[in-house]
């Protein structure tokens, strides 16, 4: 994507801007001095602390918006203050110091695989409650993002169709109540550099028309050679309608282009009982004329109608589009020597989704029990279409320890056949949260999802409909002893999409394009959340049950087949404690013990082995120090270990676990009269050496960013 020189778009992005430094301007001219003094106390107080705060709210979908606090499940909300602090590129910065989250591509990948959490893949990512296909090849850009929750095992009644490990949800900028205007630039090693620009503004005072504009530009070459091609734009509007009526709307469109990054391995041909070395000579498996390209748009619009204090509508429509064009590199690894064989990966794919969405809020008190009720429907719809050529050859090879001089010669063909999946889900869902004096509360909750399948078998030709319902339950006691104290046990089912078959694997199934069955899967959790003073900590106990889906071979051909049960058992525990004024610290832990289970005979071989991807043991411990002499001026820093891995399901490739050390600073000044921000980082400090689940690891690599409040 391009902006035009002369575009209108830029001549309204200068009107933005101009407004809101015309407003600030002014407002600082009526009473300069003693402005000056109340902003330099707010920069001491702004963004100060890295740690758990569980009074923040999470927006629940079907649940309504509660405290984490009082939510009887497990939830991470990261809001932007700390995502700039640590000047987050993914999903695994973002939620660095949540061990239950993991997201294994580092920065300046294509996030081929995507997240897990609680060792599932997340499939479910929702931007202002607007479904997104996100969840491979690349993530949302966080530029335009004010928060990022991680809703745990909670997708199927809040959302509808959901797989159990839970939900990456975005909550997107708003024009702010007062004009802001703001850049930053930044610099990455080697010589990646990034602009950014936020600006906000009211046209006619606080309850007019709002306006909040991001925009973002990425250039040059990161540390792992990766070429950094990449533009955002993201404008959000808010116009009130009189006292009780408030309209919105969102659009973000991102152009990115990640060019000759190190290639993605797989194991299936290894031979050896120990892996390569891994090695940060990311030349040796980078092809200088490689890509992967990824368009991603969104759009939301809607209604809040504030009808009296006990009375919300929200009515919202939305749609988003990714479309994916490869011209990347996948290597088979072969032997401890490094060995591998090399393919290209041509394709082309168009995914879409929209929504609509009515959402009622109602407080009501039945004699001594106060009712938060929230009920709804919404109609969803998730269709894509590929391209019309698909290449995978092994056009190559190479040594992990040797320069690769390999260029593809191969022309891909990107234009679009027919849709050839088009799943539709009608759902109406009600909850209703209890409050049984100061102590007791509990939720009871429904959805009713009715979903199709237009086309099951990838041929348009075909009537190959596949369609289902199911009435999920949500149950959920809460004990509050005292105000900061909540003690919980939760249930809940889900209706999840088996999906179809990848034609994007590698390799390839022989049965790519065939719709699986949905299936329903089950969650309970116990746990307890703790928050006040300068302590604040959350634990839970889960169990997990979900359909499995494993990998067959047959006559030499690989299939992914529905067979057992997957059980996912575990802990979790994060807490943070503000051992001095001036200094925070926290830890928190996830020990997980997943299984297959139920297995046909034919692949009884694998009962009880581990699910791919999941690691037993997760660690993370983080600090924040402000020095008393150094006025605006903190420390932060991250310890992670990530356990071992299985690579497949037979339990065949053990991926070593590691630990990653990441620190950074941020200073708070004046700059010519302007409030000024410098965020350092420096991730994996001591170099670790380590492979990732697909890839290697992420080298040591700073950034450097100066942010300037106007």
């Amino acid at each position: 994507m391009r902006f035009p020189r002369r575009s209108a778009l830029y001549v309204f992005l200068s009107a933005v801007c101009l407004n809101a430094q015309a407003q600030s301007t002014e407002s600082a001219v009526s009473g300069q001095t003693a402005k000056q003094a109340t902003e330099l106390d707010a920069i001491q107080v702004k963004g100060e602390r890295l740690g758990l705060n569980l009074n923040l709210d999470a927006s629940a979908g079907a649940l309504g918006t509660k405290r984490l606090l009082d939510t009887p499940f497990s939830v991470t909300v990261v809001e932007q203050e700390d995502i700039e602090k640590r000047a987050a590129t993914t999903l695994g910065d973002v939620f660095i110091n949540d061990p239950s989250v993991y997201a294994a591509e580092p920065s300046a990948t294509t996030a081929w695989w995507g997240t897990q959490i609680r060792g599932i893949g997340v499939t479910n990512h929702y931007v202002d409650g607007v479904p997104m296909m996100m969840e491979w090849g690349g993530e949302y850009p966080l530029e335009a993002v004010e928060s990022v929750q991680a809703l745990k095992g909670l997708g199927g009644f809040m959302y509808g169709f959901g797989s159990p490990g839970g939900i990456i949800s975005y909550r997107t900028k708003q024009p702010t109540t007062s004009p802001m205007f703001s850049t930053t630039l930044g610099w990455r090693n080697d010589s990646a550099w990034s602009a950014r620009v936020d600006a906000s503004t009211r046209f006619n005072g606080p309850d007019s028309l709002g306006v909040r504009v991001n925009l973002g530009k990425d250039g040059g070459d990161a540390y792992n050679g990766a070429g950094l091609d990449r533009e955002v734009l993201a404008i959000a509007v808010e116009q009130p309608i009189g006292d009780a009526l408030v309209w919105h709307a969102e659009v973000l469109r991102e152009d990115n282009k990640l060019k000759h990054e190190p290639m993605y391995f797989y194991w299936d041909s290894y031979a050896g009982d120990r892996l390569p070395r891994p090695t940060y000579d990311y030349e040796n498996v980078r092809v200088r004329n490689s890509y992967y390209r990824a368009k991603t748009t969104n759009a939301t619009t809607g209604l809040q109608w504030r009808v009296s204090e006990d009375w919300n509508v929200d009515f919202t429509v939305g749609g988003s589009r990714r479309e994916h064009y490869s011209n990347k590199m996948f290597g088979n690894l072969l032997n401890e020597a490094g060995d591998y064989e090399g393919s290209v990966y041509n394709f082309a794919a168009d995914l879409r989704s929209s929504v609509a969405q009515v959402l009622v809020n109602v407080s009501v008190e039945t004699g001594t029990v106060r009712h938060e009720l929230v009920f709804g429907a919404a109609m969803q719809r998730s269709w894509d279409r590929w391209g019309n050529d698909w290449y995978w050859s092994n056009d190559f090879s190479g040594n992990l320890y040797r320069r690769q001089d390999f260029i593809s010669h191969h022309v891909p063909d990107f234009s679009f056949a027919a849709v050839s999946s088009d799943e539709r889900q009608k759902s109406v869902f009600a909850s209703d949260t209890l409050h049984f004096g100061e102590k007791w509360q509990a939720v009871l909750g429904a959805r009713y999802v009715d979903y199709e399948q237009r086309d099951k078998d990838g041929e348009p030709t075909v009537d190959s409909r596949y369609a289902t319902s199911a009435l999920t339950p949500t149950l959920a006691l809460i004990y509050k002893p005292v105000e900061a104290v909540s003690i919980y046990g939760s249930y809940v089912e889900s209706l999840e999409s088996a999906g179809r078959v990848g034609v994007d694997s590698e390799p390839p199934y022989a049965n790519a394009g065939q719709v699986l069955d949905a299936t329903i899967s089950k969650q309970y959790e116990i746990g307890a959340k703790y928050q006040s003073g300068k302590l604040g900590f959350t634990t839970a106990a889960f169990r997990v049950e979900r359909g499995a889906q494993i990998d067959q071979w047959r006559d030499g051909q690989r299939y992914l087949m529905q067979d057992g049960l997957t059980l996912y058992r575990g802990f979790e525990a994060i807490a943070s404690y503000g051992l001095t004024e001036n200094l925070d610290i926290g830890m928190g832990g996830l020990w997980l013990d997943a299984s297959l289970e139920d297995l046909s005979p034919e692949n009884a071989a694998l009962r009880g082995n581990r699910p791919a991807g999941s690691a037993p043991r997760s660690y993370v411990g983080n600090f924040e120090y402000r020095p008393a002499p150094l006025t605006g001026f903190s420390l932060h820093g991250t310890v992670r270990y990530s356990g071992e891995q299985y690579y497949e399901d037979a339990n065949r490739i053990l991926i070593p676990g590691r630990t990653v050390t990441d620190l950074g600073f941020q200073y708070r000044a004046r700059l010519a009269g302007r409030d000024a921000t410098l965020t350092g980082n420096l991730n994996n400090v001591f170099n670790r050496k380590y492979w990732n689940l697909d890839m290697l690891g992420e080298a040591r690599n700073a950034s450097l960013d100066l942010r300037i409040d106007w």
